[in-house]
């Protein structure tokens, strides 16, 4: 093992606060980015189920000839 303690692990030869908060900010970023991706995914989602709707909606009362 390349470090005799778990505290030489963290501490990195001193670079242990750079380290970790790059790997800290790194993920936070990707877990930001998967959360964000999913709710625009379902805004998106909705948007497109409400618009079918909307031109069967449109599409029926064409059919029974109401303007």
């Amino acid at each position: 093992m390349f470090f005799e303690t778990w505290h030489d692990f963290f501490n990195m030869g001193g670079y242990g606060f750079y380290v970790w908060l790059a790997y800290g900010i790194s993920f936070v970023s990707v877990v930001l980015l998967i959360v964000q991706s999913i709710k625009e995914r379902k805004s998106i989602l909705k948007d497109v189920i409400r618009e079918q709707q909307r031109q069967a909606r449109l599409q029926k009362d064409d059919s029974r000839g109401v303007l």
